[in-house]
């Protein structure tokens, strides 16, 4: 793993949104089997901040403090009868996480596996104890 993902760098440039949109695919090839049957075709995005009106929708009046948003129908609510809906999104906000990283110190990498699968159980409909049970396996 680069340097540049296992602490801030002195001076350069953060890493960019292509930069996390790496980490996320590679966390999302490292997530255990089980889930990766079911995530098939839910995609990622990477924006810098998240817009005005998902905090609004989501009654956040900073966005400094949304990371990541999964927008979807979680499987637990879906039915054979749902007619064709959006795709599911995993979006993940590079500068929240980037804030994060900073001052956390956290292994970037992590965050972003972190970020991501949190977003990914509120697509199985999963307990935060469900999610803490997965991200210990992954580690």
């Amino acid at each position: 793993m680069s340097a540049l993902f296992r602490r801030p760098p002195a001076f350069g440039l953060p890493p960019s949104g292509d930069d996390i949109a790496d980490l996320a695919e590679r966390a999302l090839a490292a997530i255990p089997a089980k889930l990766a049957e079911h995530v098939r075709g839910v995609g990622i995005a990477v924006e810098d901040m998240p817009d005005d009106e998902t905090l609004e929708d989501l009654g956040i009046e900073s966005a400094w403090e949304l990371t990541g948003l999964y927008r979807g129908t979680p499987l637990t609510r879906r039915s054979v009868d749902d007619v064709a809906r959006e795709p599911d999104l995993i979006f993940l906000y590079r500068e929240p996480i980037l804030l994060e990283w900073i001052e956390s110190g956290e292994d970037l990498y992590h965050l972003v596996r972190s970020v991501l699968v949190h977003e990914i159980a509120h697509h199985f409909g999963f307990s935060d104890a469900a999610i803490e049970a997965i991200e210990r396996e992954m580690d």
